[in-house]
């Protein structure tokens, strides 16, 4: 079985070659799946320019999330069946309980291969079924960006209604917590540099918005939209450069979910506001196939779709990476593996 697929010879956007890749007929507890859409997460942009883990071993087929249909199975698997809507898991081996010292090696697109490729073989623990209704491309945006929004806020926080979340930007991770914090009953604050992106933000149910660029101070800006209280929650997803700013804007005994370093890593945190404001700092790596399970029975119950910025063919693969690179995206960017 033949495939085309995305490979990293070196480090750098120049050194993606769209290449042929030969298939083994799955083992007994395989399923190969054509797959028809993945889309891009900053982790891979990262994984390319080779920042994300200077000493990953390469060549290396990058991606983690991706969705098709099941095209083949092995004799012992259970779980799935030939045509079945399926979309990729980012740790291959994560069933369920606490993250384990050796789940990071099962992470697609890192490790292991990945996903941008036409067809994959996976073991039967590393897929799930698709929501119900969703297409292709909406399925592939899954995997990573909306099941760390998901255990970030409700498998840790236990967010629940009337509470605050800040959230920080308008891509992936962020618009899946709004969607998610506003289905819990939550108040919802956003920032981003973009007064354009912040209206769309509020179209999709952001009660407040703060533009970064023009109010720099945010956290003083935060405070005074909860009555000098702080907030509940907060998605961070900038690192280093935004988190001294989350540790002020924070209720006492708030959580903020350490998540992404889009605004730089390695600086030196100050950790008194963590002792004095009881504060939770949870990191969050993504998630577990239990928890995928238990967030796609909220998408069914809420109705929640993914808010797509654009789409471009596997063979533009490094135009949609420099699209992700500019920071003008809107939500998820997703690779048409089809076109």
């Amino acid at each position: 079985m033949s495939a085309t697929t995305l490979r990293l010879n070196a480090f750098g956007l120049d050194n993606l070659a769209i290449e042929s890749l030969t298939l083994p007929a799955p083992g007994p507890a395989e399923v190969l799946v054509d797959l028809h859409a993945a889309s891009l997460n900053y982790r891979d942009l990262m994984v390319v320019l080779g920042t994300y883990n200077p000493k990953m071993a390469l060549p290396r087929i990058p991606g983690s999330d991706a969705a098709g249909i099941v095209t083949a199975i092995g004799s012992a698997v259970t779980r799935f069946k030939v045509g079945d809507h399926v979309t990729s898991l980012f740790f291959q081996d994560w069933l369920d309980g606490p993250i384990q010292p050796t789940t990071g090696k099962s992470a697609l697109g890192g490790p292991i291969d990945g996903v941008f490729s036409t067809q994959h073989l996976f073991p039967e623990t590393g897929l799930i079924h698709a929501p119900a209704g969703y297409t292709h491309a909406e399925a592939a945006t899954l995997p990573c960006s909306a099941l760390t929004a998901w255990n970030a806020l409700v498998e840790k926080g236990n967010l629940h209604a009337g509470q605050t979340v800040l959230l920080l930007g308008t891509g992936g991770v962020s618009l899946f917590a709004l969607q998610i914090a506003k289905a819990q009953g939550a108040r919802v604050l956003i920032t981003s540099s973009s007064d354009e992106k912040l209206a769309r933000a509020r179209d999709l149910g952001a009660d407040e918005t703060i533009n970064y660029r023009t109010t720099p101070d945010w956290d003083r800006e935060v405070f005074k939209l909860t009555n000098n209280r702080g907030v509940d929650h907060i998605v961070e997803v900038g690192g280093a450069g935004t988190l001294p700013l989350s540790l002020k804007a924070v209720t006492p005994g708030g959580y903020i979910y350490v998540i992404g370093v889009l605004a730089g890593k390695g600086q030196l945190i100050d950790p008194t506001p963590i002792l004095a404001k009881a504060l939770h700092v949870e990191g969050v790596y993504v998630g577990s196939r239990a928890m995928y399970a238990r967030m796609i029975a909220a998408i069914d119950t809420n109705h929640l779709h993914p808010i797509i910025d654009s789409t471009f063919p596997l063979t533009q693969a490094r135009e949609a990476l420099t699209h992700m690179q500019s920071g003008n995206h809107f939500g998820k960017i997703v690779l048409d593996l089809k076109a």
